[in-house]
């Protein structure tokens, strides 16, 4: 196979019947569910551009020992022009969601990229999980699959370990093992995209405690898998949102799910990491997955601030408040962010590390840094949104009352500074997607959280760096008092 329609993504859904529950009720077919429906599209339009003439040398490369087309993300770089040809590739999708889409399907390919790349750190554990790794990738590349993946357990009693909980099975971890693999039961979380998803891959954030060695694994599965089952978030659009007064929530939510399994037998050829706590909690980053992936995901959060800028600029504009010093002030904050991001990436490209086996990856500090910087600062930009929105957000028109019987009103009263009603109101209901409903507070909340605990990562950028510069200065300084 090479790379996927998006025709043939749908119809792999639909081939696939999945255990997955939403609102209560079990969802029969997730392609045409009306929560789903329209995401799904989105989705497949990604796939569709790997196949436009536009787009297909970006959003994709030939496999020199297949021949084969396969999506840009599963390129493993070996050298600086394939780090750009990849971010080329995170950009081109991300700037058809918007950078709405968290998790794209070139996400966890980047993830696929690292295993296999480090599949030396899996031979820690036994030749044969590196062999599995390897095949895994290879078998994803060449089907060109789209992933979820789960990485924390439920938040239930946060104040005891997983191995502590009242139910020793409430966190996923083994049961037993058979001659076919290891059985499975308890949940994970947070599953973004997983009803619409082929597999799932499952890894530990590091943090295991070296009792909890039954939830020490990796593999991956099919979400279709006997006994694997998820339960949704309730979606913000149940497929009653229109799009002329939802454009961003009617097209790129993306649904969470809580993943449970119910004895689930995982194939030993599926196994990359089986009970071996010390190796799960070095797999992060010793197999270096923070640079494929945070590689990605700066490139996705540059177009989504860009994006948020850009409203910004326009809101400002469109009621000329874009000339009083307050407005450019925000409005220049925003634009220090963006430059910030886009430097930290191309620094990160520019200063790539190479690996004893001849490959490259994007440097680690500067990566690092817009892991801790992009969650702090986003929610920044989005409240400049609500400042310079004001009450407008809340005061806009429903795109029907403009061919309803108070349509003139509506032309006169919401109208802008030289922009129309019409023109006006479309742009505050991108603003208020973003800033104001259910949607922009989970993409919120999505972009405080999504490379783990900011705390914890931001505590790391500390305990990882490397601080010979700043302390060299130190000491000279103290020098300086002489003997």
């Amino acid at each position: 196979m090479t790379i996927r329609t998006g025709r043939q993504y749908i119809d792999g859904l639909k081939r696939r019947p999945r255990d997955v529950w939403a609102n209560g009720k079990r969802v029969d077919d997730v392609t045409t569910y009306p929560a789903f429906r329209r995401p799904v599209e989105r989705i497949a339009n990604l796939f569709d551009m790997q196949h436009d003439p536009a787009f297909q040398e970006t959003l994709s490369y030939v496999v020199p020992e297949s021949g084969e087309r396969a999506g840009t993300s599963f390129l493993i770089p070996r050298c600086y022009n394939d780090l750009v040809r990849r971010r080329n590739g995170f950009r081109a999708w991300a700037e058809s969601t918007f950078g709405l889409m968290g998790r794209s399907p070139d996400f966890l390919n980047c993830t696929l990229a690292a295993f296999a790349d480090a599949a030396d750190v899996f031979a820690r554990g036994g030749r044969r999980y590196a062999d599995n790794v390897l095949r895994y990738y290879e078998y994803a590349r060449s089907n060109d699959l789209m992933l979820t993946h789960a990485l924390i357990p439920p938040q239930n009693d946060r104040s005891k370990g997983t191995g502590a909980q009242a139910d020793p099975f409430l966190h996923m971890g083994v049961v037993r093992e058979t001659s076919g693999g290891p059985i499975l039961r308890g949940a994970r979380m947070l599953a973004t995209l997983g009803p619409v998803a082929d597999e799932v891959l499952v890894y530990n954030l590091p943090g295991l405690h070296p009792e909890e060695s039954a939830n020490a694994m990796v593999f991956a599965l099919p979400v279709d898998t006997p006994g694997l089952r998820q339960i949704c978030r309730p979606p913000y659009d149940r497929g009653d949102l229109d799009p002329a007064d939802h454009p961003l929530a009617s097209q790129f939510e993306e649904c969470d799910s809580l993943l449970i399994f119910n004895d689930v037998l995982v194939p030993w050829e599926r196994v990359f990491l089986y009970k071996d706590v010390a190796l799960s909690n070095a797999l992060y980053p010793d197999t270096n997955l923070r640079q494929y992936t945070g590689h990605q995901t700066s490139v996705r959060a540059l177009v989504k601030l860009e994006f948020a800028t850009g409203i910004a600029m326009e809101m400002a504009r469109a009621v000329k408040t874009d000339v009083h010093l307050h407005v450019q002030e925000m409005l220049g904050e925003c634009v220090n962010y963006v430059e910030i991001v886009k430097s930290c990436i191309a620094r990160a490209e520019h200063e790539y590390e190479t690996t004893p086996r001849g490959t490259v990856r994007p440097s680690f500090q500067p990566l690092m840094t817009l892991r801790t910087y992009v969650p702090r600062v986003y929610p920044r930009v989005i409240e400049i949104l609500q400042t310079i929105g004001a009450g407008g957000l809340m005061m806009m028109p429903a795109a029907a009352d403009f061919e309803g019987p108070v349509a003139a009103d509506v032309e006169k009263y919401f109208q802008g500074a030289g922009v129309t009603a019409m023109e006006r109101t479309r742009l505050y209901k991108l603003a208020w997607e973003l800033a104001g409903d259910a949607f922009g507070s989970r993409q919120l909340q999505y972009e405080r959280y999504f490379n783990g605990d900011p705390v914890r990562t931001t505590a790391s950028n500390f305990l990882f760096y490397d601080k010979s510069a700043c302390l060299e200065l130190v000491s000279r300084a103290l020098q300086l008092f002489g003997s």
